[in-house]
């Protein structure tokens, strides 16, 4: 992949997640305004703010992870807040362990690095996302993980032995996107904790 296949990816990643926001968003408020005339209650109604609410948050973070990035920054409330809300439709709990607002591109590389990790947790776990000086880490751990040996071994490189499914392309982006800022990915692997550093 080159350098213009991830800003395609990135723009069609932008692209896709600006359209369906808005009428994520959409359905929201007429949830919120049939609420409060009470024309629906009960589980059902449950059952459609939970789903809306859980497809806002993932579009939302993947717009952040998928889509264009640039170096403007985006504050600790803002990450934390979203975050917040991918732990609530989640199976993992994420720690954001930066104090300061940092460029949107490296976020971009801590989120395409949180779902490698999500990827492996089938069981949920727990993942922490920390900065030492200009180099971050980012940490899953869980009592039982499902770790696919290809593709932890290529995220170094961006090269795998299989190809990369649809629900894996952020093993295949991170290395791509850390590259063109001219940092290198490292990954290691136990039976209880997965880490990424670039």
């Amino acid at each position: 992949m080159s350098d213009s296949d991830v800003n395609l990816a990135e723009l069609i990643g932008s692209r896709i997640c600006h359209d369906l926001i808005s009428p994520i968003g959409a359905i929201t408020n007429g949830l919120e305004l049939l609420e409060m005339v009470g024309a629906v209650q009960g589980p059902e109604m449950e059952l459609i703010a939970g789903s809306v609410g859980s497809a806002g948050a993932r579009i939302r973070f993947f717009r952040v992870a998928f889509g264009s990035a640039s170096d403007q920054p985006l504050g600790r409330a803002e990450v934390s807040e979203l975050l917040r809300d991918v732990e609530r439709v989640g199976r993992v709990r994420i720690s954001w362990n930066l104090s300061e607002a940092v460029p949107r591109n490296q976020v971009k590389l801590a989120f395409l690095a949180l779902l490698c990790c999500e990827s492996a947790m089938p069981f949920g776990g727990e993942v922490e996302i920390a900065t030492q000086g200009n180099a971050w880490t980012v940490t899953g751990v869980a009592d039982k993980l499902n770790i696919d040996s290809g593709l932890w071994k290529g995220v170094a490189t961006g090269r795998f032995s299989d190809k990369v499914s649809p629900a894996q392309v952020q093993f295949a982006l991170l290395p791509e996107n850390a590259s063109a800022m001219g940092r290198r990915v490292a990954a290691e692997t136990t039976a209880t904790r997965v880490t990424l550093r670039f």
